[in-house]
């Protein structure tokens, strides 16, 4: 399963990290892990190359950390919570592959 942590900070959403495997087909055939690989991906690319926003990334023992020191940034919590409906709509589609949770910070 995967498992999708975000960190709230208030209403604010202020980093995830992403661990795990959806299983839902062998290595290397798994459309659901090459989903969420793809959109988290993205959505880090976007925060750190595109809108230049200062953020912490790691990517080590099959998981993916990112977290932001300044939230407030109207389009950064746009791509928050883009990439969290992505990860809800594909834990619909696909029941028992993917686990969200949340976390005060």
């Amino acid at each position: 399963m995967i498992n999708a942590e975000f960190f709230r900070n208030k209403d604010l959403i202020s980093g995830f990290k992403i661990s795990g495997h959806a299983l839902y087909d062998d290595f290397g055939k798994d459309i659901v892990c090459a989903a969420v690989s793809s959109a988290v991906q993205l959505t880090a690319n976007t925060i750190t190359e595109i809108f230049g926003i200062d953020a912490g990334v790691s990517a080590e023992n099959n998981a993916v950390i990112l977290k932001t020191a300044d939230s407030a940034d109207d389009n950064l919590q746009k791509l928050y919570r883009g990439l969290l409906l992505h990860l809800e709509t594909l834990s619909e589609d696909f029941k028992g592959t993917i686990k969200i949770k949340f976390t005060e910070v």
